[in-house]
């Protein structure tokens, strides 16, 4: 990859409707490994591939954009049922989300797994935390899950989180200095969850109230988000 296109992508999700496109995604010291492991594909070591994130760090779009590359469909882990594992095999690549919700049956995903290994598929499971933290009582399926290849997506550091910030206010045709995104950057909690809703707090605001976006004026949401999320 080019550092000209490495310079223009960022894992985010933006505000409204989560825009999941590689045109949206940057790359930072968080995500770097994550984006380069599925950027890689297919050329895995192996075909199931565990990608671990807290919460609004990016797992989702990160995902998004490997399904679009690998023609996967995407389910949450209560879709892996008995009677749809041949369903979501057939396509060949199947991304699975949220999988330390709890699994409502093992026997399923451990059958799921041997299948898409015996036909040469490929499977993406997201998590926040390790298998180990999953509450898995089957043995076997721990196993495998153990030795498929793990990445971790960390909460971006500050040079991200303010890159982020810079372009949810820039979707929105929102002009603010530099002043605006140290202060706000300061304030909030370090995902890209927080950042997207801080951003739709001020923007709604800014609109209700017809005032300029200053460093006072967005600090008071981004002080009232980084209160509620404690």
């Amino acid at each position: 990859m080019s550092e000209g296109r490495r310079a223009t992508q960022l894992a985010f999700d933006l505000a409204g409707a989560p825009r999941y496109g590689i045109e949206d995604f940057l790359v930072g010291a968080s995500n770097e490994e994550a984006y380069s492991v599925l950027e890689n594909w297919p050329a895995w070591p192996d075909p199931v591939l565990v990608l671990v994130g807290p919460e609004g760090s990016g797992k989702s779009h990160l995902a998004a954009i490997w399904a679009e590359n690998a023609h996967a469909w995407r389910v949450g882990i209560g879709e892996v049922t008995a009677e749809r594992v041949p369903e979501l095999v057939s396509g060949g690549a199947l991304v699975i989300e949220d999988c330390e919700r709890g699994l409502p049956d093992e026997a399923a995903l451990f059958h799921l797994m041997n299948l898409v290994r015996a036909r040469g598929g490929y499977l993406v499971l997201t998590a926040r935390a390790q298998p180990d933290q999953w509450n898995i009582r089957t043995p076997d399926l721990l196993s495998r899950l153990r030795l498929a290849p793990l990445v971790r997506i960390q909460p971006p550091d500050d040079a991200l989180l303010k890159a982020l910030l810079v372009k949810l206010f820039f979707d929105r045709q929102l002009i603010v200095d530099t002043g605006v995104i140290d202060a706000v950057a300061l304030r909030i909690p370090r995902s890209f969850a927080q950042a997207r809703a801080v951003v739709n707090a001020i923007d709604r605001a800014s609109l209700e109230r017809r005032r300029r976006v200053t460093r006072v004026f967005a600090c008071q949401y981004a002080d009232d988000l980084a209160a509620a999320a404690e």
